[in-house]
């Protein structure tokens, strides 16, 4: 049996290699208000990229609950759109989009699991989880950009971002029960 100082010993024994410090790019954020700028650049990219996307998953479905959860899900999304542009309005800047990699690869991971994948409830379990990793990263997005909104007292902005992560949360769980109560049971 091993000690506690044994333990302690054989871990520093092993090396860890450093990683190097990333350059920072020409223009990179110095101040909190340029990453809260930048970041709101990024989820509205996501934003109007997952409503050209979402209409799809519809078609793809098949179970109606989860026709009906994408269906509500996309005019939220639409919603979240007009509020990120309410942000950049309230911030005095022009609404503007800078394309999110985490989104296009969140959206073409979905596309490929409609692709490799019958129609009917296997897809339909394939979409739920694609989606919920889209909901994962929205509601990553909107509690960050939240904190950031409050620390700057940005008032409207945070009102509107915390109303959007709220219903990226209802959606997450909605897409888990529908999952859990009926498309995964069919899909096995």
């Amino acid at each position: 049996m091993e000690t506690k100082k044994t333990t302690k010993k054989a871990a520093t024994k092993t090396p860890v290699k450093k990683a190097g410090k990333a350059p920072a790019k020409k223009g990179a954020a110095k101040k909190l208000e340029d990453l809260f700028e930048d970041s709101l650049k990024d989820i509205y990219w996501a934003e109007k990229a997952l409503v050209k996307a979402l209409p799809k998953m519809h078609k793809n479905a098949t179970d109606p609950k989860l026709k009906a959860a994408i269906e509500k899900h996309y005019n939220e999304t639409k919603v979240h759109v007009k509020r990120l542009e309410e942000c950049f309005a309230s911030l005095g800047k022009k609404a503007q989009a800078k394309k999110c990699d985490a989104m296009q690869g969140l959206l073409d991971e979905g596309k490929s699991i409609m692709e490799e994948t019958e129609p009917g409830a296997v897809r339909d379990a394939g979409i739920v989880a694609a989606s919920q990793k889209v909901e994962h990263y929205e509601i990553a997005t909107y509690g960050s950009l939240a904190a950031y909104a409050k620390v700057l007292k940005e008032k409207d902005c945070l009102n509107n971002l915390l109303a959007t992560l709220s219903e990226e949360k209802k959606c997450d769980a909605l897409l888990t029960k529908i999952a859990d109560t009926a498309i995964n049971s069919k899909a096995k």
